[in-house]
């Protein structure tokens, strides 16, 4: 009968046991249910932020329409500059305006003069009055300038060409005057490199009616039609004194003949008045040039500029 007590005591006490051990087995399931429960839920938070990945999508796709206005924009942009160029066409000058302007004023303003320096490179070192025709060029009176150019041991042959104006080759090429061109060249360049002067006409090309009394050059400064008539003062043997008397006879006999083709040049070569250009010998013939230019009548001198530059150095080939 004890016997029988203790194995029963003992089955139940194995039950109970058993039963724990199940029961934490279902436990065991239980957690790993759980474990794929919070797991699942994790994913569906994973998910969410998928969600709130789609948001970022939806605003990049906001900012790819944004992108495509502002292609738009660029559009826009590239028909303003269309515009731009439209206009930039309509305001080109032709060279015919262009020609208007210059005929108008082509004189250097006061900021231009004090970047452009005269004189200008050339062949021949300039010195003297230099840049100084401006109101005297509109003037009714006359007046009287004074410079030089030195050729120092380099006179003037073909391989100089290069190192003239244009204006001056185009006088040599087109005058034919044995040692008279070469006075006409280098009174063109004097007011070229110190005036600024562009050569408008040689001798022939101007035209009067009648034909009396010629002018060598017709050029254009600031703007202004100018004659420039050109003569030397000079005396055989070249140590001979250069007299006032000299000097007045040829002041008069060149500005008589201002006068005169002054009054008969055409209407489309009409200047406003003329230079009377002197290539002079020396520093001596310049003295008595000024001498007899201030005691001239006004009715010779009348408005004409007188200017006298005194050629230095090798310069036979100008006499």
């Amino acid at each position: 009968m004890l016997k029988i007590t203790i194995f029963l005591m003992t089955v139940l006490i194995f039950s109970a046991c058993s039963g724990d051990k199940t029961d934490n087995v279902l436990n065991d399931q239980d957690s790993d249910a759980g474990d794929e429960i919070y797991a699942a839920e994790n994913d569906a938070v994973d998910a969410g932020d998928i969600s709130a990945d789609e948001d970022d999508v939806y605003e990049a796709d906001e900012a790819v329409t944004d992108a495509d206005e502002l292609s738009v924009d660029e559009d826009a942009i590239a028909e303003s500059e269309e515009d731009a160029d439209f206009f930039d066409e309509d305001i080109l000058l032709s060279d015919e305006d262009i020609s208007i302007f210059q005929d108008e004023d082509t004189s250097a303003s006061d900021e231009d003069a004090d970047v452009i320096e005269v004189p200008l490179d050339g062949f021949g070192a300039i010195s003297g009055e230099c840049g100084v025709l401006d109101d005297e060029l509109v003037s009714e009176s006359s007046f009287f300038f004074l410079n030089s150019i030195d050729f120092l041991t380099d006179p003037y042959d073909e391989t100089d060409y290069p190192f003239l104006t244009a204006g001056g080759r185009e006088i040599l090429d087109d005058v034919n005057a044995g040692n008279a061109v070469y006075s006409k060249v280098f009174a063109y360049e004097m007011l070229a490199r110190c005036e600024f002067a562009g050569l408008l006409k040689t001798e022939s090309e101007i035209g009067y009616d009648p034909d009396t009394g010629r002018t060598d050059l017709l050029v254009n400064i600031d703007g202004l039609k100018i004659g420039v008539s050109v003569t030397k003062a000079v005396k055989y043997p070249f140590d001979a004194e250069y007299t006032v008397t000299d000097a007045h006879n040829l002041l008069t006999a060149k500005l008589t003949d201002i006068i005169e083709s002054s009054k008969n040049v055409l209407p489309e070569d009409k200047w406003e008045k003329q230079v009377l250009h002197v290539i002079a010998y020396s520093d001596q013939h310049a003295v008595s040039l000024k001498s007899a230019y201030d005691s001239l009548d006004d009715t010779v001198r009348t408005d004409t500029i007188v200017m006298v530059t005194v050629s230095n150095g090798d310069d036979s080939f100008l006499y």
